[in-house]
C-alpha cells in the first residue's frame, strides 16, 4: 500500500514537474505616463512567426514553438514608438519580462492626423480621388510613403480608385453605396479617437468582412479599448484649413464598468492654398460602453461632423499662365468679401450600437446595428436666364479672339487678356443688376444659386463571428445586411435678389422639369430641375479559414452578396413622359460572388514567401447603373457584374536592421461601366438631334470596359545606427485600358425614343488610365534623439503622369460629318497626332518633417511640423480632355490656333506648404 502511494505521488510530482518546466515567455505592457495596461499591442519574437496580442489587462503569453538562445521581442502598435527588448530563452524556463512600457510616437500620430485633415479628399472631381487605401497599414514602410508622402501627387496605389478598399468603424462599413467610396470626412476632425485600427492589405485576410483588393481598415473606436487621458491639439496648416483644434478625453474602464470617450473639433479658414477654398468644420463624438459582465459588453457610438468647404476649378493652361497655380474660377467679391459659389457641405450624422459577446475564450460574435443620415450638397449658379457667368467662359479668354475664322484679332484679345487679369472673377454685382432688371419687367430670374442635394438614409445591420477552433485554425464569418434610401433633388439656395422666382423649365430644350406642374416659378427652399429617389437592399455573407503552422500559412475565403436598385421618378420630365420617368422603375438585382486564397511559406525567419489570388464579381455602383437617373429610368445597356482578377506575390525580408518588402501585382477588371456628363460639341448623326444641331448636353457612357494593372512594389527601411534610419521605395506599374469598349450618348436633346445615339466602339485599348503617377520613388531619413526630437527630410520623384483621354474622340464620331459620312479632308496621320495622349512632366518633390516631445511629470507635450514640396515646384497632377471638339475637323482647328480655345483642363500640386501642430496630454 505504502509503495503504491509513493508510486502515485511520484507520478503527481512528475507531472507539476513537466508543467513547471515548460518553456514560457510571457508579460505585461504599460503605457509609459499613465502606466496603465496597453491592450491589442503586437509582441513578436523576431526572426520567427511567433506573434501575438496583449489582453485587456496588457498581458501575453507565448507557449509552443518557441525558440531557443538569443531572441528579440518586439513590441509594437500604431500610434507608439515600437520597442525591442533582447531575451536569452532556455529550455524549461520561463521569462517573465512584466511592465515594458511604451511611449507615444508623436511623428506617427501627427502624420496620421495630417492624412485624415480632408485635405484632397472632399472633391467631386474623379482627379481628385487621389487617395486609395489610405491607413492600408501605418506599419509598413510602402503604404506609409504612398499616404504620407505621394497622395498630394494624386498616387493610386496599384493604380486603383479608394472605392476598392473597405473602410469599416466598429465593424460597420461605410462605403457609399452610391459611387463605393468612403466619405471621409464624416468623421474628419476627430483624429484621436480614430488611432486604434485593425489594418490589412491587399487580398490578406481580414476578421471583419471579405474586404476589397485594396484591403480593409476596422477603425475601433470602443470606449473601452481607447487611451485612457486627454489631449487638447492645436494646428495651424496653409493647405486646406489654416486653423484646428481638438479635445478629447477618454476615461478607460472604470470600477463601475462603464467607459466613455468624447471629442470635440473644429476646423476653419477663410482660405487654402487655392484662393477662397474656406473651410469650416465641426466634430463632435461620443462612445459610451457598458461592460454588463464577463462575456457582454454593449457600446453606443454617435459622431456628427458637419462641415462646409468651397471648391476649387481645374483649368486650362491658357487660364494658369494668365493667373496661377492658386487661381480659382468659381468666386467673386461680394460686399468686400469673397464669395465661392461651389460649396460642398456634407452633414451626416452616424449612429451605432455594438454588441460584444465572448461566449468563449476561443470565440467571439459581434452583432452592430448603425444608422447614417443627413445630406450632401454641392452649390452651383443656374444662368438659364442669362449668360455664362464663368470668368473662364471661353468668349471670356484671348484665345477665342486668336481663333477668329478671319484671322487672329490681337486688339481684342490683348483686351480680353487684360480684363481677365485684372478682374478674372465672377461678377456678382452684374448678377444682381440682372435679376433686378427682370423683376421689373416680371419675369423669370436670370440667375440663382441652387444646390444639387443627396439625402441619404443608411440602415445597417451585421453580425461577425470570430473562432480559435484549435492552435491552428481560427475561422472567421460574418452577415451584412444594408437598406438605403437616397433623396436626389436640386434646391434653390437664393434667387440673388429676384422676387419672381426661376422658371422650372429647361432653358436649353425648353422640357418641363415637373410636367405635372409646367411652368411653375420656384423660389428659395423649393426643389429645382429633377426629383426623384434611389434605393437598394444588399445582402451579403463570408466565410474564411485562417491556417497557421510551423512553415506555411494560408487562407481561404468566399463571399456572396446580392444586391437590388431601383429608381422612383417623383417629377415627370416632359421629355421622357409617363412610367419613362415617373414611379417607379424597374428593379435590378446582381448576384456578387468573391474567392481568395493566399499562403506564406516561412523559408526561415529572416525570409518569407507570400502569395494572394482572387476572383471577384460585384454589382456596378448606383452611379453607374443608370444612364441619366436626373430624367428618366433609364438602365446603362447591357448592364452586368464586374469581374475582378487578382494575383501578387511578395518576397520578405526581416531583420534587426533591415527590412525589406518587394511585391508584383497583377489586376484585371471587366463589364465596368462609366457614366459622364458633358457639353458636346460636334456630334454626328445630326438628323437625331433636334433641330439638326450637332451641340448638346450629354450623358456619355462607356459599357464593357476591360483595365489591366500590373506592377511592383519595394519597401526598403535600415535601422543603420540606434538613431538613424534610412528608407527607401518604388512603385513601378503599367495601368492601361485593355479593350475598346462601346460607347454611347444619351440626351435630352436627342429625338430616338430612349433618347440615345450609338457611337460603335471607343478604341481606348492600350491608352493610359488617368489614375496620377504610375511610376514613384522615395528616398529618405529619419533621425531620432533620445531626448524625444526628430527630423526627417524625404525625396520623392513622379514620372509617367497621363491625361484622362475623351473617350468620344477615339470613335467612329472623330471622322463623322454631321450627315454621317466621312470628313473628305480626313488626314490619318494627323488624327493620329491629335489623339497623341498627353504625358505630363515627370517631377520631384522634397518634404520635412520633425518634432519634440517633453515629458512633464505625468504629462505631455508634442510639438510637429511638415513641410512640403520644399522647393516649391510646379507640376501637373491631373487633368481632363474637354468634350466641346468631338470630331477631326474642330480637333483639328483649335490644336492650330495660337492658344487652344477648348484645350484639357489640368490640376496642379500645391506649391510650398506647411502644417504646425502643438499637443498637451494628460
Amino acid at each position: 500500500m505504502k509503495k503504491k502511494t509513493l508510486i502515485y505521488l511520484l507520478v503527481v510530482f512528475s507531472i507539476f514537474t513537466s508543467f513547471a518546466q515548460q518553456t514560457l515567455i510571457k508579460g505585461s505592457v504599460k503605457e509609459a505616463i499613465s502606466f496603465k495596461p496597453m491592450a491589442n499591442v503586437f509582441v513578436t519574437i523576431e526572426e520567427t512567426t511567433q506573434t501575438t496580442q496583449t489582453n485587456t489587462l496588457g498581458e501575453f503569453q507565448f507557449t509552443t514553438n518557441i525558440p531557443l538562445g538569443e531572441q528579440v521581442l518586439k513590441i509594437s502598435k500604431a500610434g507608439y514608438i515600437t520597442k525591442r527588448y533582447p531575451i536569452v530563452v532556455n529550455e524549461n524556463q520561463t521569462i517573465d519580462i512584466t511592465d515594458m512600457t511604451m511611449e507615444v510616437d508623436a511623428s506617427s500620430s501627427d502624420l496620421f492626423t495630417i492624412t485624415l485633415s480632408d485635405d484632397e479628399l472632399n472633391d467631386d472631381t474623379s482627379g481628385a480621388d487621389n487617395i486609395s487605401g489610405l491607413l492600408a497599414s501605418s506599419l509598413d514602410v510602402f503604404q506609409r510613403t504612398a499616404a504620407f508622402e505621394w497622395s498630394s501627387s494624386f498616387f493610386r496605389a496599384r493604380g486603383l480608385d479608394s472605392e476598392n478598399g473597405k473602410v469599416l468603424i466598429n465593424g460597420i462599413e461605410m462605403n457609399k453605396l452610391y459611387n463605393g467610396r468612403p466619405q471621409w470626412s464624416n468623421w474628419g476632425g476627430i483624429n484621436d479617437v480614430l488611432r486604434n485600427q485593425e489594418l490589412t492589405w491587399g487580398l490578406t485576410p481580414s476578421a471583419y468582412n471579405f474586404g476589397g483588393i485594396l484591403g480593409t481598415t476596422n477603425i475601433n473606436v470602443r470606449a473601452s479599448q481607447a487611451r485612457p487621458g486627454g489631449r487638447i491639439t492645436y494646428s495651424s496648416s496653409n493647405r486646406s484649413y489654416t486653423n484646428r483644434l481638438m479635445a478629447t478625453y477618454a476615461s478607460g474602464l472604470l470600477k463601475n464598468n462603464w467607459a466613455f470617450t468624447v471629442s470635440l473639433g473644429r476646423r476653419w479658414g477663410n482660405e487654402g492654398y487655392q484662393d477662397a477654398s474656406l473651410y469650416d468644420a465641426n466634430s463632435v463624438f461620443a462612445s459610451i460602453e457598458k461592460k454588463i459582465n464577463d462575456k457582454h459588453s454593449l457600446n453606443f457610438v454617435s459622431i456628427y461632423a458637419p462641415n462646409r468647404r468651397g471648391k476649387s476649378s481645374p483649368n486650362t493652361q491658357e487660364v494658369y499662365d494668365l493667373k496661377d497655380i492658386k487661381y480659382n474660377e468659381y468666386w467673386g467679391w461680394l460686399d468686400g468679401e469673397k464669395r465661392n459659389s461651389r460649396i460642398k457641405e456634407v452633414e451626416e450624422p452616424i449612429l451605432m450600437l455594438n454588441h460584444y459577446w465572448d461566449m468563449s475564450s476561443k470565440t467571439s460574435l459581434n452583432t452592430n446595428i448603425g444608422y447614417q443620415f443627413g445630406k450632401l450638397g454641392n452649390s452651383r449658379l443656374d444662368y438659364s436666364g442669362g449668360s455664362n457667368p464663368s470668368p473662364t467662359y471661353y468668349q471670356n479668354l484671348p484665345s477665342y479672339a486668336l481663333a477668329d475664322p478671319d484671322g487672329p484679332d490681337f486688339a481684342t484679345a490683348y483686351q480680353l487678356e487684360q480684363e481677365f487679369i485684372t478682374n478674372g472673377q465672377i461678377d456678382w454685382e452684374r448678377i444682381l443688376d440682372a435679376n433686378i432688371t427682370n423683376n421689373i419687367s416680371g419675369t423669370s430670374a436670370a440667375y440663382v444659386l441652387y444646390e444639387d442635394r443627396s439625402d441619404d438614409k443608411q440602415f445597417t445591420l451585421n453580425s461577425i463571428l470570430n473562432s480559435e477552433l484549435n492552435e491552428h485554425i481560427l475561422l472567421n464569418m460574418s452577415i451584412d445586411y444594408k437598406k438605403f434610401k437616397s433623396e436626389n433633388f436640386g434646391e434653390i439656395i437664393s434667387t440673388l435678389g429676384s422676387i419672381v422666382g426661376v422658371s422650372n423649365v429647361d432653358s436649353f430644350d425648353n422640357y418641363q422639369y415637373d410636367n405635372q406642374n409646367p411652368d411653375k416659378f420656384v423660389n428659395e427652399g423649393d426643389k429645382f430641375r429633377y426629383n426623384y429617389n434611389l434605393y437598394a437592399d444588399v445582402i451579403s455573407g463570408f466565410a474564411q479559414g485562417q491556417f497557421k503552422y510551423n512553415k506555411v500559412d494560408f487562407y481561404l475565403s468566399a463571399s456572396v452578396t446580392n444586391t437590388q436598385y431601383q429608381r422612383e421618378g417623383l417629377w415627370e420630365h416632359s421629355r421622357f413622359l409617363g412610367d419613362l420617368s415617373f414611379g417607379k422603375g424597374e428593379k435590378l438585382s446582381f448576384t456578387g460572388i468573391g474567392t481568395k486564397a493566399g499562403l506564406t511559406y516561412k523559408i526561415t525567419g529572416k525570409h518569407l514567401f507570400d502569395i494572394n489570388a482572387g476572383y471577384i464579381t460585384k454589382a456596378p455602383t448606383l452611379r453607374n447603373t443608370f444612364s441619366n437617373s436626373r430624367e428618366n429610368h433609364n438602365i446603362v445597356r447591357h448592364i452586368e457584374e464586374e469581374k475582378i482578377t487578382v494575383f501578387d506575390a511578395s518576397y520578405i525580408y526581416r531583420s534587426p536592421i533591415v527590412k525589406a518588402k518587394l511585391t508584383g501585382y497583377y489586376t484585371k477588371t471587366e463589364d465596368a461601366n462609366e457614366v459622364s456628363f458633358y457639353f458636346a460639341d460636334g456630334l454626328s448623326g445630326s438628323e437625331d438631334i433636334e433641330n439638326n444641331d450637332t451641340s448638346a448636353f450629354v450623358q456619355e457612357v462607356l459599357q464593357g470596359i476591360s483595365k489591366k494593372q500590373f506592377g511592383v512594389e519595394l519597401g526598403l527601411e535600415a535601422q543603420v545606427t540606434p538613431t538613424i534610419k534610412l528608407k527607401g521605395v518604388a512603385s513601378m506599374g503599367q495601368f492601361t485600358y485593355d479593350n475598346n469598349p462601346d460607347l454611347y450618348l444619351t440626351s435630352s436633346s436627342f429625338t430616338s425614343e430612349d433618347g440615345s445615339i450609338s457611337y460603335g466602339k471607343a478604341n481606348l485599348k492600350d491608352y493610359k488610365l488617368a489614375t496620377g503617377p504610375q511610376q514613384a520613388f522615395s528616398a529618405g531619413f529619419e533621425y531620432r534623439d533620445p531626448d524625444y526630437w526628430w527630423f526627417g527630410a524625404t525625396a520623392n520623384f513622379f514620372t509617367n503622369t497621363y491625361i484622362d483621354v475623351n473617350p468620344l474622340t477615339r470613335t467612329e464620331n472623330l471622322y463623322l460629318d454631321s450627315d454621317g459620312l466621312p470628313f473628305n479632308d480626313y488626314d490619318v496621320d494627323i488624327a493620329r497626332a491629335l489623339l497623341k495622349q498627353e504625358k505630363f512632366n515627370d517631377y520631384m518633390v522634397v518634404n520635412l518633417i520633425g518634432g519634440k516631445s517633453w515629458k512633464i511629470n505625468d504629462k505631455y507635450i508634442g510639438f510637429f511640423a511638415s513641410v512640403n514640396n520644399l522647393l516649391d515646384k510646379q507640376y501637373k497632377t491631373g487633368g481632363f480632355e474637354q468634350g466641346r471638339n468631338a470630331n477631326y475637323r474642330e480637333l483639328r482647328d483649335d490644336n492650330a490656333s495660337p492658344k487652344r480655345v477648348f484645350g484639357p483642363k489640368y490640376w496642379y500640386g500645391r506649391g510650398t506648404t506647411f502644417f504646425v501642430n502643438l499637443n498637451f496630454r494628460f
